[in-house]
């Protein structure tokens, strides 16, 4: 007997994927943690430098407001930093990056951003979750 295809759940919408690599720090670019050139750094560090690097748009208030609005959603990889806010932060985010706006945090370079990433998932069956539902539905 055929089974009907699972649901899928949205994890995370409005989300934006920033993928990053290693950048050349100069002088004034030194990640604001201490720390060797061989140190990882938690995904929360590299999303509050790169708030921290983009709140300083005063020539550029939308780019300012749109990053004051966004929220740490994960880092993936060690490269991959995921954001969350609303539709309209994420394009002038988007927008930014076109223009070359929108800066990297310290010690990173922007490789690409998402065009906007829905996480899902779908429920897993084993066989003991199958058995218990059989036991459920049999009168």
């Amino acid at each position: 007997m055929p089974r009907k295809m699972e649901k899928c759940l949205q994890i995370a919408p409005h989300s934006l994927a920033i993928v990053l690599s290693p950048g050349e720090p100069g002088p004034a670019r030194q990640p604001a943690a201490e720390g060797g050139p061989g140190r990882r750094r938690i995904g929360y560090e590299v999303f509050a430098d790169f708030k921290q690097e983009n709140m300083q748009h005063f020539w550029n208030r939308r780019v300012t407001a749109a990053v004051a609005e966004t929220f740490f959603l994960g880092w993936i990889d060690e490269q991959v930093l995921l954001v969350q806010g609303k539709e309209e932060h994420l394009g002038v985010l988007r927008e930014g990056w076109a223009r070359r706006a929108l800066k990297p945090p310290a010690g990173f370079r922007i490789q690409c951003l998402g065009l906007g990433i829905d996480l899902y998932s779908t429920k897993t069956l084993t066989p003991t979750k199958m058995r218990l539902q059989q036991r459920h539905q049999d009168p």
